[in-house]
């Protein structure tokens, strides 16, 4: 069976380009980043091309990149490593509603820690007001979390005035850009952002390798204890083979962003008019145009969801109900119910995300195996 993998945003594609410059480094490239002698400076020095190419791309210093496993790592690191060292100055932190589990528990383990946590929710679009945020600012508020895209909804939040109103305050602010980088313009300067978590199999990267920018300057103790790897922010031995592979994967990203943009908007502008003209009651889930240019998530009614994605699945097409890490939860998604849905809605949400090797072929062999599936007739 030919099949249709409609679920980037869960993860995409290890490019082929990507791949081969990764490859010399699993063997005739080896070694261990720290170690002094040649094959460690040869790794060493693969690793800090990597990160100045990284830095680049996103408008930040090559100093500022701190490499991880990924963005559910950055994500801890920065919360977790900020409200500590940051504990005599306050213990109030501002998070939005709808952000990535990655951020959401951290915020819950520190309010068992005694820490005050103020969740902002969105409009029924799914943005986030900077006036609401500017309304739970508090004397002792130390961070600011909201993602630049929701991963979900594909939602785009206004980032940079929310960015302004921390700077003005000297809060701190953290953004998750897992969504955003490589498909939509992202500069951490123009963000106005102290703190950005990124994966690289979000933009035809490895899995298992990603990064936080962390703005020179920012007082972040360090989560993972060990070693002086990363300028003693992250210790463990450095994935050499995956940072070359996230930096090839900026590099392509950086020749294809806007092409691959703007020809993915145009068959989700397409398939969501398909969707919305062909299912009587079924809704479109966040902003009608202030959204990422691959991502349409609806919402069909007294459908379930999970039996309707793996229906799709047994006919050849790979989508989601929403989060890849929060698969195979019964709850209603956090985000749906944030932005108003109600429970039978919310439990009825398909999320369909397009790619780099997307074609308007797979968006007409989606369309056809939903109508005859037909989520939204009667049982």
């Amino acid at each position: 069976m030919d099949r249709v993998y409609l679920d980037y945003a869960a993860t995409t594609p290890c490019d082929p380009e990507v791949m081969a410059a990764m490859q010399p480094f699993f063997y005739e490239r080896f070694g261990n980043a720290s170690s002094p002698h040649f094959f460690g400076r040869r790794a060493r020095k693969a690793m800090e091309d990597a990160r100045e190419e990284l830095a680049g791309f996103i408008g930040a210093k090559p100093e500022e990149i701190v490499f991880t496993s990924g963005a559910t790592e950055a994500n801890n690191l920065a919360i977790l490593g900020t409200a500590r060292a940051l504990k005599p100055k306050g213990r109030h932190l501002i998070i939005g509603a709808i952000e990535h589990h990655s951020i959401l528990e951290p915020a819950r383990q520190l309010a068992k820690e005694g820490y005050q946590i103020t969740y902002v929710p969105p409009d029924p679009t799914g943005i986030i007001s900077p006036f609401e945020i500017q309304k739970a600012l508090q004397s002792d508020t130390i961070l600011v979390a909201v993602g630049h895209a929701n991963n979900e909804i594909g939602a785009i939040e206004p980032i940079e005035d929310i960015g302004y109103l921390c700077r003005e305050a000297k809060i701190y602010l953290l953004t998750d850009i897992a969504q955003t980088i490589g498909h939509i313009p992202v500069d951490v300067s123009t963000l106005r952002a102290d703190f950005a978590s990124l994966s690289a199999h979000k933009f035809y990267g490895p899995q298992g390798v990603g990064a936080l920018f962390m703005r020179k300057g920012v007082t972040c103790g360090p989560w993972l204890l060990g070693g002086d790897q990363e300028r003693g922010r992250r210790a463990s031995t450095q994935n050499v083979a995956g940072t070359v592979g996230m930096a090839k994967a900026v590099g392509l990203c950086r020749n294809r962003m806007d092409q691959e943009a703007g020809i993915q908007q145009k068959l989700r502008d397409e398939l969501i008019d398909a969707v919305l003209s062909g299912f009587a009651g079924v809704v479109l889930n966040g902003p009608a145009s202030n959204r990422l240019p691959n991502n349409a998530h609806f919402s069909f009614p007294n459908t379930d969801g999970e039996e309707l994605v793996a229906r799709l699945d047994l006919a050849g097409v790979a989508c989601s109900v929403g989060s890849a890490c929060t698969s195979g939860q019964l709850e209603p998604s956090h985000v749906l119910k944030a932005i108003g849905l109600s429970d039978r809605m919310a439990l009825g949400s398909l999320r369909v995300t397009l790619g780099r090797w997307s074609s308007r072929a797979d968006s007409a062999r989606f369309i056809q195996q939903l109508k005859i599936i037909d989520p939204c007739k009667k049982k």
